[in-house]
Formats: structure tokens, sequence, C-alpha cells
């Protein structure tokens, strides 16, 4: 599935070591104003990716300046000799500084951030009991919903879902961001830290082959190739609703999961 012209013409230049080097010997110099430039089409992409997810009174206008902040802090705390390419590290300062500016707005309730803790317990207790992820219809029946209040709720649900699946912040850290939803601080990371990424990384990729077919290939889409929920939605031949009912399903799943594994260690 190719994408659309318009991202492609978008996608930035690859990073050019030369521009860093004088970036960083000369601070505030034009070198990061032309950093900046290349790398606009980045903050536009994650901007529109998690815009999407959002009520309509939310402004696109500060969220994209919020990105722009991300953009800078990556420019100037990225680290070459760690090996990870800085579109990867800029995407995840990006979506960071954007989720920030969301928190900041207040944009998702409380309320909303309740339920979707309610769904995923009942996900995670009906795994437990069956040993297999339950499906929608188990879901609605547990939560004393019908087939159609189920969907609406995964609607309602939805803007807490739409995360970065490899950040992590403490289980203990309820009150303010979601569980794997953060984004790491400035500073280098510890080899712990480094260690815990990986693992969680791991037990996220094995999680997602347990998941049905449809909700795999939507995560797949979505994160790995890039593309846009009305794109999945055209390639299975369903509602872009449908797709993010879907989507919602498969992270709560993912997080439900994780909990259970993560009480099996502290156990």
């Amino acid at each position: 599935m190719s994408r659309t012209a318009p991202d492609c013409l978008d996608a930035p230049r690859p990073y050019s070591r030369k521009i860093r080097q004088r970036y960083q010997a000369v601070p505030g110099s034009a070198a990061e104003g032309e950093l900046v430039r290349r790398y606009l089409p980045l903050v536009r992409t994650v901007v529109g990716r998690v815009a999407m997810t959002l009520p309509s009174h939310v402004d696109a206008d500060d969220l994209h300046s919020a990105g722009v902040i991300g953009l800078l802090n990556a420019l100037r705390n990225f680290d070459e000799t760690n090996g990870a390419s800085f579109e990867t590290y800029a995407r995840i300062r990006i979506h960071g500084a954007v989720i920030d500016e969301l928190r900041r707005m207040d944009c998702v309730s409380r309320t909303i951030r309740d339920k979707a803790r309610k769904v995923q317990a009942v996900i995670a207790d009906l795994e437990q009991k069956r040993g297999h992820p339950p499906a929608e219809d188990e879901i609605a029946e547990a939560l004393h919903l019908s087939a159609t209040e189920y969907e609406e709720l995964l609607d309602e649900i939805r803007p807490v879902t739409f995360v970065c699946l490899d950040a992590v912040i403490r289980a203990d850290e309820t009150d303010g961001a979601e569980q794997y939803e953060a984004v790491a601080d400035s500073g280098q990371e510890s080899p712990v830290e480094t260690a815990s990424k990986r693992e969680l990384a791991r037990l996220i990729e094995r999680r997602i082959q347990q998941l049905p077919d449809v909700q795999r290939k939507v995560l797949a889409l979505y994160y790995y190739e890039d593309l846009r929920l009305r794109e999945i939605a055209q390639a299975f031949g369903v509602t872009e609703s449908r797709i993010c009912q879907i989507h919602t399903q498969a992270i709560l799943a993912i997080k439900a999961w994780l909990r259970i594994e993560e009480a099996k260690t502290t156990a």
C-alpha cells in the first residue's frame, strides 16, 4: 500500500551531520533555522495524527507551536552516538511536546480517563479468567452494555488511547499521564532505563502477536506503515469511526495485558 503523494513530497530531507556540526559550534546560528525548516513536515505529520483524535474545539495551531518546541528540543539534545535515527528521536520529542500541551489544555477530562481505566480493568479480568484476549461482545456484556453502547464508549475514550506505544513511566503515576504515554526527558538515559524500554517493546510486540488479526493489522498500518485512519478505513472497506474503535480496543487490550505482566513481576 503506497502513501499519498503529498506525504511523499513533504518528507524531510535526510539529517545532515554537517549542518548539525555547524549548529553545535554556533548555538542559535542560522543553521538552527535551516534544520527546523527541514523537519517542519515531521511536525505537521505528528500534529496531524494527534489532532485527528481530538474534539473540534482544540486549536491545531497551538499544537503545532508545541510541536515546533519539541523539534527544537530534539535538535539540541540529539546524540548521534546512540545509534537511533534523528527522525525517530524527533518524532518522540515532538509527540511528547504535543501531549504536554494537551494536558495543559486539559483536553481529556478525568471522567474519560476513569472510564478508560474501567474498560482496561474489565479486559484484564476477563483475560485472566478465560486465558485469551476477550472479544468486544464479551467486554460489552461484562460492562452491562449493548454492542452499540460499547462502541459509543470506545468513541468517547478514544483520545486516551492514541499513545506512543514504546514510552513508559512508573506504574504508580496514575494522577497525571497514563502509563506508556510519557516521553523521556532530555537527559541521558541510564542503562537501566534503556533496558526497561527494550523489555517493554519486546512485551508489546509479543502481545500484538496475540491480538485478533484485524487489530494486529490496524496497529501495523497505523504505527509502522504510518498510514492515516482514513487510509486504513479505505483499505478495510469500513468507516473511519470503526477503525478508531478497533484501534481503541487493541490499545486497551495491550495496556491491560501489560498490567497483568507487571503484577506478576511484583508479586
